[in-house]
């Protein structure tokens, strides 16, 4: 039987052109994109015109062992979808073999995050440097109560920068935060976050006896009235350079996740970090789960009897 894949490859080329208006780099992805399915299927004897669902599926798993990520494998899914439908138009087919297929899932990054030691640095410096007298004194004690409030609570940086000044009379291990959609949530304070902004609002007293009050705990003469999250982030960076550590893997987002992977790493629930940082949903959590996993492979290995056993064995 003669095999006309690619005059039939060729047909659907100048549709695309005539009909569709493909641009020439398009028609070129859909031809390179259409051989290589036509090889592959050329190695078990098959044509794409013979070729059923699970052929295709199976050129699909040959593309993920080969490496390609599942954009690319979503792009060659798509090439075939209209090829086929092409084919199906033409009455050369009379089904659709890509119509149950599921485009590949693109894997969701894992977040950026700091280790706990990178975090103890960050804040070790920002403390020493908030404690040297000197005209800049107050931004320094600034500094180092925002990186405390942001590592113990993980708040988002827009909730931080925008605290309101009333925040100072809560005086207790708890503050309240709004955040998205107007929602308040409860979390708890460190120590060390406690006696920060104790310090910055101390000298933040002082301040307003003479410029006078504002009603955000962090004030800037920006329009917003309060500090812009984009000063923050600049200056977060500058103090990790000066800490010894690489900045632009620093910056307040990544101080927010750093702040979730150490509570799970340490035995907190997920549905607890799910409350701490205001998602509405566990699914968005979820990103986290890599931690989760870690931690239960560590568990598994430290108190599992057989796991215990192959140590010994070891």
């Amino acid at each position: 039987m003669v095999d006309l894949s690619r005059a039939h490859i060729e047909a659907f080329l100048e549709m695309m052109s005539a009909e569709r208006g493909a641009a020439g780099n398009t028609l070129a992805s859909y031809e390179r994109d259409l051989e290589d399915l036509h090889s592959f299927l050329a190695s078990s004897r098959k044509t794409p015109l013979a070729a059923e669902s699970a052929d295709l599926a199976a050129y699909l798993a040959h593309l993920s062992k080969q490496g390609f990520a599942a954009s690319s494998q979503a792009r060659r899914l798509s090439a075939m979808r209209q090829f086929y439908k092409f084919l199906y138009a033409e009455g050369l087919r009379g089904d659709d073999p890509t119509a149950i297929l599921d485009a590949p899932k693109k894997g969701r990054p894992l977040p950026k995050t700091m280790s706990e030691d990178d975090v103890t640095r960050l804040l070790e410096l920002a403390a020493k440097e908030a404690a040297e007298p000197g005209p800049d004194q107050l931004s320094r004690l600034r500094m180092l109560a925002l990186l405390e409030l942001l590592y113990a609570t993980g708040m988002r940086v827009s909730e931080l920068v925008s605290l309101p000044i009333k925040v100072l009379d809560q005086e207790g291990r708890f503050l309240m935060i709004r955040g998205k959609g107007n929602k308040e949530r409860l979390v708890p304070l460190s120590r060390s976050a406690i006696a920060a902004l104790k310090s910055y609002g101390e000298a933040r007293a002082a301040m307003v006896a003479r410029t006078g009050d504002s009603p955000w705990l962090f004030p800037s003469s920006g329009k917003e009235g309060y500090l812009p999250r984009q000063v923050f982030a600049r200056d977060l960076k500058s103090v990790a350079a000066r800490a010894g550590l690489k900045a632009t893997t620093i910056s307040p987002h990544v101080m927010r996740h750093a702040f979730a992977s150490h509570l799970l790493q340490n035995g907190a629930d997920l549905r607890v970090v799910q409350e701490l940082l205001g998602h509405s949903d566990i699914s968005t959590t979820q990103i986290y789960t890599h931690v989760l996993e870690e931690r239960l492979r560590e568990l598994v290995e430290m108190h599992h009897p057989l796991a215990k056993q192959a140590k010994n064995r070891d």
